[in-house]
């Protein structure tokens, strides 16, 4: 790890086959927690690179535990979190809404570690019973149209990095992987990432795939569609910049989307939105990344016509009703 370290202190970049032999060996506990906390915190100061990033990938999904869902077409939409924004589950309340409207997502998500509550904070305070079960999950998708994939049961490897992870308390390049390497490797994506630089380097990744993708970043750093200004998105169409009036919307104050925080808070704003009693600021941002992810699937469609499609899923309680016949599948 010594000569790892020296590696990146001289400014210098790791191959993609490198990378992947790092990641498995700090998978494996070969170096203290020292060197690993090193390692990641020299992340926070450099870029990665593309080949970095998909040698970082490769291992991750190596390592992991695979799920055959048996259903095409399944979507995630998933963040790097990291942005520092402390905005409520907006990604995790646009599965439900994408769920509800009729398409089958695959939600991968984690305890927050930058953030005071990720999506499993608040699907675990909400009842939801995290499993690695493939007929539970299958179960989940068939009648919910949505399954939710705690990451730390797929990834058991990085069972060595999640105590660093937490005591560092900041976004390291695990926050990078998490979109990348769902087991269940969804056909579309939507992945909010939390700077442009970023943005394109996981544009450069999925241009090398089969996967639709839509790579979403607001250009005051949220790894969202925040509504707060305008935003960048990267897909198959290219790069563009899409601005929120453009859209039909008034900018947001960022107040209006702040997140809880307590888990019980952030829980209760959870419970607002998915029950259509959410303020129009929380309901169009939900509704904003929802139409994206729908967009994904289906770029034919316009951007309102997608957007309607997710207005009727929340406000006609599919997305609640998802939710529910996901909590009462779980036996």
């Amino acid at each position: 790890m010594k000569q790892i370290l020296n590696h990146l202190f001289e400014h210098k970049t790791f191959s993609r086959e490198q990378s992947k032999g790092i990641l498995i060996n700090i998978a494996q506990g070969k170096y203290n927690n020292s060197q690993m906390a090193a390692f990641m915190t020299a992340y926070c100061m450099r870029s990665i690179t593309v080949d970095e990033l998909e040698g970082f990938r490769d291992a991750m999904l190596e390592l992991c535990l695979p799920i055959d869902l048996q259903t095409g077409e399944l979507i995630d939409l998933c963040g790097t979190g990291g942005d520092g924004k402390d905005t409520f589950n907006i990604s995790t309340l646009a599965s439900f809404v994408v769920a509800g409207a009729g398409y089958k997502v695959a939600k991968h998500g984690n305890y927050g570690v930058s953030s005071g509550c990720g999506s499993s904070n608040v699907m675990e305070y909400l009842g939801y019973q995290f499993t690695n079960d493939t007929d539970k999950l299958r179960r989940g998708i068939d009648k919910a149209n949505i399954c939710f994939l705690h990451a730390p049961l797929f990834h058991p490897a990085m069972k060595t990095v999640a105590p660093i992870r937490r005591e560092l308390g900041v976004k390291t390049f695990f926050n990078m992987l998490g979109p990348l390497v769902n087991p269940a490797k969804p056909q579309n994506q939507l992945v909010g990432v939390f700077n442009l630089e970023l943005a394109r380097v996981f544009a450069y990744l999925y241009q090398k795939s089969s996967t639709k993708y839509t790579i979403v970043n607001a250009l005051e750093g949220y790894d969202e569609v925040s509504l707060t200004c305008d935003f960048k998105t990267f897909s198959a169409e290219g790069e563009k910049i899409n601005s929120v009036e453009a859209l039909g919307f008034e900018r947001l104050n960022p107040a209006e989307i702040a997140g809880g925080d307590t888990v019980s808070a952030s829980a209760a704003i959870f419970s607002s939105v998915l029950n259509a009693d959410g303020t129009n600021a929380q309901n169009n941002v939900v509704l904003s990344n929802a139409a994206l992810a729908i967009r994904t699937i289906t770029p034919e469609k316009t951007f309102a016509d997608c957007f309607y499609e997710a207005e009727e899923a929340l406000l006609g309680k599919k997305a609640l009703n998802s939710f529910n016949l996901l909590l009462q599948n779980q036996a």
